[in-house]
């Protein structure tokens, strides 16, 4: 499938939030469902895009098929990275569209993004353990896990790491 990437556009903003909530809630990723307060931070698109850089993948029709928020070193949006680090977070894929390549197409334009960066040494991101369709595009680029990266954002939650050497 024909895929662009490109930044998202404020007319998308609630397209995307739908779909990365939809991809956390369908997937099952979230411990309290619908109720979850972590779905706020998923919709609220503006804020982000306003803060780091929010990138959608486009198919051929025009249609948004998913989205990635990229924080660059020192960005507030960033969890884990480190001052050499850039980092992404909540890549989602809307379910219709998984399959057809939009989630490495994200993945691989954050990489380039930290590439053309000055000074960025690494690519970092968490997941979760059931995100097995996420980690094998993470291991076909080249990520490699760091367990002793890996944190608790709340009690209960283990995110792991993965890391990639620019």
């Amino acid at each position: 499938m024909d895929i662009s990437i490109r930044p998202v556009d404020a007319t998308e903003h609630p397209l995307v939030g739908e779909i990365t909530a939809n991809a956390y809630l369908d997937d099952g990723l979230l411990d309290l469902g619908a109720d979850d307060p972590y779905l706020e931070q998923l919709r609220d698109v503006p804020r982000r895009a306003a803060e780091a850089d929010v990138l959608v993948a486009v198919g051929a029709d025009g249609r948004v098929l998913g989205g990635v928020t990229y924080a660059p070193p020192g960005n507030p949006w960033a969890d884990i990275a480190g001052p050499d680090e850039a980092e992404f977070r909540m890549l989602a894929v809307a379910r219709e569209a998984r399959g057809l390549g939009a989630g490495e197409a994200l993945v691989r334009a954050c990489i380039d993004r930290a590439r053309g960066t000055d000074g960025v040494a690494r690519l970092v991101l968490s997941t979760q353990s059931t995100m097995l369709a996420a980690h094998r595009i993470y291991h076909r680029l080249g990520f490699v896990r760091t367990p002793e990266r890996d944190w608790y954002p709340v009690p209960g939650l283990q995110l792991l790491t993965y890391s990639l050497t620019l």
